[in-house]
């Protein structure tokens, strides 16, 4: 394992580039890839591309709240004060990796943009605490626990289906939670790997030569709860008012209650930023807290920013060339009743890399995936699943999604891919297995 772990660290470390270089190679490739297996010219391919470039705005901005209201919510003093006392118990590099790893899961699970942070968090305050921990392992470790997103509360795909008036609903209708992110196969998968993930991490120990460990001192965090200024101005006490926090804190507070109390325990991602976003203002106490913490977390977002519009405009050219069609119609042909759950999952995980977006990869898979397994007389939902795993499943070597924890961490997508590899093979084993066989 490592001497496997080597290998791969060393392959990611010298080929693979800034993911913004990442993204503009995607782009390349698919307008070639448009020219010459769907025969478009390249006129099009431009006018695909343009005329697609601004398609996910919203669903970006829901993107970057999940990230930002989850940062804000973590680095509140309440799980600051969670985050070190957890990091007081374990006094091994081998502890710190599977704590962390385990820490991570849970909290993705949980929520997506809340794992990628906490996660993160977590482990800054171990590599201060615990001696000779490696740290890009650390990190990825954290990272990895990002495979179980899609199988949780925040799985954009089940939350999708789960929704009223989704796109989908003339053909499948509403499908509850209960069918996807409660069902017995997706949480077969989940359990696995929560099981696997810690032990593989810590197989992935390097020897003391080749791990790479850093200072404790460069990582202190911007305390954005530092004692403030004496407010003398009016508009200064309004900004440090715990009763003006409290006021728009329980007033978010009763919404979520009634919100639940009338649609059941329902998640979209609407209702789970909302959550955080109120949470986060009522445990940071003053509006000065929590906006200082609001500037920090959008550092970690700047990246997704300005690299979305970019994979809005290679969906544009997958989905107008009939590119993204045609992959997913080769791996339908090869699928009968048993395999097809396998296939879809391949198809997600390899159109990942073009759309790395759940709902946007929803939107461009669903139509034919869906058709594919109604006439294989396969439940909807297993399908929906397929696509969803898929979907995390290649996120561990597509850099876009490690951006934020990377800005926490102060490190290169390159540092932690090499591990990320092994964490994705082996995890496919078992997410293969829940789909095709429970």
């Amino acid at each position: 394992m490592k001497r496997l772990t080597a290998l791969s660290n060393r392959i990611m470390q010298r080929y693979l580039p800034d993911p913004f270089l990442f993204v503009v190679l995607l782009t390349i490739a698919v307008f070639l890839m448009g020219m010459l297996i769907m025969q478009s010219t390249p006129v099009e391919m431009v006018t695909y591309w343009g005329d697609g470039f601004w398609n996910l705005l919203t669903f970006s901005m829901q993107m970057v709240l999940i990230l930002v209201t989850g940062f804000v919510l973590a680095s509140s003093p309440f799980f600051k004060r969670i985050l070190k006392g957890m990091a007081s118990l374990v006094s091994k590099p081998g502890q710190a990796i599977v704590f962390v790893t385990i820490v991570s899961l849970v909290a993705s699970w949980v929520n997506w943009g809340f794992g990628l942070v906490i996660g993160a968090l977590f482990a800054k305050e171990l590599a201060k605490k615990v001696e000779k921990v490696d740290y890009r392992l650390l990190i990825a470790s954290a990272y990895s626990g990002f495979l179980v997103w899609h199988g949780g509360f925040s799985g954009s795909i089940p939350l999708t289906i789960a929704t009223p008036d989704h796109f989908t609903s003339d053909m499948i209708g509403v499908i509850p939670t209960s069918e996807t992110i409660f069902a017995p196969f997706n949480l077969f998968i989940v359990i696995s790997l929560f099981i696997v993930l810690p032990v593989v991490n810590s197989l992935m120990m390097n020897s003391k030569e080749n791990a790479y460990y850093i200072d404790p001192s460069v990582l202190k965090d911007t305390d954005v709860h530092a004692a403030a200024v004496e407010a003398d101005t009016p508009a200064e006490k309004m900004e440090n008012s715990k009763i003006l926090s409290l006021l728009i804190g329980l007033l978010g507070l009763a919404f979520i209650i009634y919100y639940f109390a009338t649609n059941g325990f329902s998640l979209n991602l609407n209702i789970v930023n909302f959550t955080f976003l109120f949470f986060g203002i009522l445990l940071h106490g003053t509006p000065r807290r929590f906006i200082n913490s609001v500037s920090e977390a959008v550092k970690g977002a700047g990246g997704i920013i300005i690299q979305f519009p970019f994979y809005a405009g290679i969906m544009g050219m997958m989905v107008a060339s009939g590119l993204a069609a045609e992959m997913s119609k080769w791996f339908v042909s090869i699928s009968n009743d048993l395999t097809f759950p396998f296939f879809a999952f391949i198809s997600a995980g390899i159109v990942n890399f073009f759309v790395p977006s759940g709902g946007g990869q929803w939107a461009v898979q669903a139509p034919i995936m869906l058709l594919a397994g109604e006439e294989l007389g396969l439940d909807a939902a297993k399908t929906a699943m397929a696509v969803a795993w898929g979907d995390a499943w290649t996120n561990m070597i597509q850099p876009f999604w490690a951006l934020p924890a990377l800005a926490i961490a102060g490190l290169s997508a390159k540092d932690i891919m090499g591990f990320c590899v092994i964490a994705m093979l082996v995890s496919g084993f078992f997410i293969t297995i829940g789909l095709v066989f429970i």
